[in-house]
């Protein structure tokens, strides 16, 4: 996966030059997961009415041309174009009726017409279809006052789709304008990545259940319902979801279980270096493999890829906005390679701020924007907060996407020219 930055920079930084050494730029972080993961082995077969939001895993070719027939492109009438003579007007007899769905047995010879609908079969000899606002009918002839150019309003055999051509390719994700192909090729069954099988575990002896009771030092849960509805979007599998022990014996116990069932265990929380932080210790008493742990972003800087045994890991951090930021960023990548999807995410493009920024540099800053219309060259303007704040939820309801803004920008006017990266809807 390529992720190309058009506003170049001297690299994201941290806070220090100590923790600059230890950090990774995004695209560093996102080419390794490109680098050291792969899409889930098994697939499946499925048929065509169950086969939305899945990844295709072989392409799907037509079985026939589309059309399949030369057909009509609106009701009408069929004629042969040459047998009009003169400078007309024409007067010709209706010879036969052409409803969509039955075969022709009656051919369009000489100067008469043929009374045909829409996805009907071109009789015989016609080479024309006139709509039926361009003729006068009285009773069984028309009055045709045109002369039409051979080919009007006839859909050409074979004009969509040639047999055997592919229509789509593996790691395309199925959407209706997908499935609209698929039927139209005569694909009714499909071979389809089998499911992504997913276990969530979010940390934290503060968090309880939104809604329920909590004590003065408690906190609602947000990151379980947040997760389980964006991982609910791209159609994976959830096989697990609990709350975390916030100790290394419980989390071993529970991560250990996960990642003997899941392909991919997603945390939250405990993945800092406070001695509360039980999570990458976890993973280390596991056996796992840590691809990186640390990006330089702001917020989500302790976010983490890795294994554990056959499992892949993403470590998000435990404050709800860090965790979805990185999980648009990372997470979205993470299940696009494992899935398969060659379509990609979201890219990035320009955008123009509303307003000045002054933010202390040293990290790339994803912040939460929203689109608010254009400016006066046709530019896509965003507005947002003066700072990103990693609790405050209700303002990601408001956004769009996240705003780049580069390690080393301190100020920026009124206007200036950033990234912009929409939020993944599915």
């Amino acid at each position: 996966m390529t992720v190309h930055q058009a506003i170049a920079s001297p690299g994201c930084g941290c806070d220090s030059q100590d923790m600059l050494q230890s950090l990774i730029s995004i695209d560093e972080a996102l080419a390794r997961i490109a680098a050291h993961t792969a899409p889930v082995g098994r697939t499946e077969a499925v048929s065509l009415d169950r086969a939305f939001g899945r990844i295709l895993a072989q392409p799907v070719r037509s079985r026939s041309m589309t059309p399949a027939f030369d057909n009509a492109a609106m009701d009408g009438y069929a004629i042969a174009t040459s047998a009009l003579t003169g400078a007309g007007p024409w007067v010709l007899p209706v010879v036969a009726r052409v409803p969509a769905g039955q075969a022709v047995t009656i051919p369009v010879a000489g100067a008469v017409a043929a009374r045909i609908f829409t996805g009907a079969s071109i009789p015989c000899g016609a080479d024309a279809v006139v709509m039926q606002e361009d003729v006068l009918r009285d009773g069984d002839v028309i009055h045709l006052s045109r002369r039409p150019e051979p080919g009007l309003n006839i859909r050409r055999a074979g004009s969509d789709m040639t047999k055997g051509a592919t229509v789509l390719d593996k790691g395309r994700k199925l959407g209706p304008r997908e499935i609209a192909a698929c039927a139209a090729a005569g694909a009714g069954i499909l071979r389809v990545r089998r499911r992504l099988r997913v276990a969530l575990l979010v940390t934290g002896d503060e968090v309880r259940s939104a809604g329920g009771a909590r004590e003065a030092a408690q906190i609602w849960d947000v990151n379980t319902p947040m997760l389980t509805a964006s991982l609910a979007s791209v159609g994976v599998e959830i096989i697990a979801s609990a709350h975390g022990v916030d100790s290394l014996a419980g989390l071993v116990d529970q991560l250990g279980d996960m990642a003997a069932q899941a392909d991919l265990v997603i945390t939250t929380g405990g993945i800092s270096v406070g001695e509360e932080d039980h999570v990458k210790p976890t993973v280390t008493a596991l056996g796992g493999e840590v691809l990186f742990s640390g990006v330089a972003i702001k917020p989500g800087k302790p976010v983490s890829v890795g294994r554990i045994g056959k499992a892949y890991w993403l470590g998000l951090p435990g404050n709800p906005v860090s965790a979805f930021v990185t999980w648009q960023v990372f997470g979205m990548a993470l299940i696009r390679t494992l899935t398969g999807e060659g379509t990609g995410g979201p890219t990035r493009r320009h955008v123009v701020t509303a307003s000045a920024i002054r933010r202390k540099p040293g990290r790339c800053e994803l912040r939460p924007a929203t689109l608010a219309g254009f400016d006066a060259h046709g530019r896509e303007i965003v507005s947002f907060e003066d700072a990103t704040d990693s609790a405050r939820v209700g303002l990601l309801s408001l956004a769009d996407g996240l705003m780049f803004l580069s390690a080393d920008a301190e100020s920026l006017p009124a206007g200036a020219l950033v990234e912009f990266q929409p939020f993944c809807q599915s």
